[in-house]
């Protein structure tokens, strides 16, 4: 799990890590948090969610973008620990979020939920916490476009 704020690394050293688990002949599957609870929404109200599920559950390495920057309803939070259940202990996962632990309540609209797809998910995971500044907007600082530091404001200069 890479835990850390937006424009730190962790897409990139998630698909990094998908790239080399190809390279070794893994089945890898990314998916942004927001298109996979879309796909298992979807197949839900098409009564195909076994199936999708299934799919989901035959890759080796599952990666999950983006958990936590848009709320997930209660439907999705219901969905998603499907998905995380059927994979416990049987597929590899890697999660990219820019929310602590502590906030997976308020991602999944349900404190219990989040308990629950957190004791699943933690159980055999290693934690990266990335701290630092984002990587885009030094760039941009470095170039004199943005008025301030990012702690006050990311408001680009025309």
């Amino acid at each position: 799990v890479f835990l850390g704020p937006p424009g730190v690394g962790k897409t990139h050293l998630s698909v990094a890590l998908g790239v080399e688990a190809i390279r070794k002949g893994y089945r890898t599957l990314f998916v942004g948090a927001q298109s996979l609870m879309a796909g298992l929404g979807k197949a839900h109200q098409e009564g195909r969610l076994e199936e999708k599920l299934k799919a989901l559950s035959q890759v080796k390495l599952l990666i999950i973008d983006e958990i936590g920057y848009i709320p997930i309803d209660r439907l999705g939070a219901n969905l998603f620990f499907q998905l995380i259940s059927r994979r416990y202990e049987r597929g590899s996962m890697i999660l990219t979020s820019n929310q602590t632990y502590g906030n997976w309540g308020d991602i999944f609209g349900d404190p219990v939920i989040a308990s629950a797809i957190l004791d699943r998910v933690l159980h055999h995971a290693t934690t990266v916490n990335i701290k630092g500044e984002s990587y885009r907007l030094k760039e941009k600082k470095k170039a004199g476009l943005l008025s301030r530091t990012r702690e006050e404001s990311t408001t680009e200069v025309a």
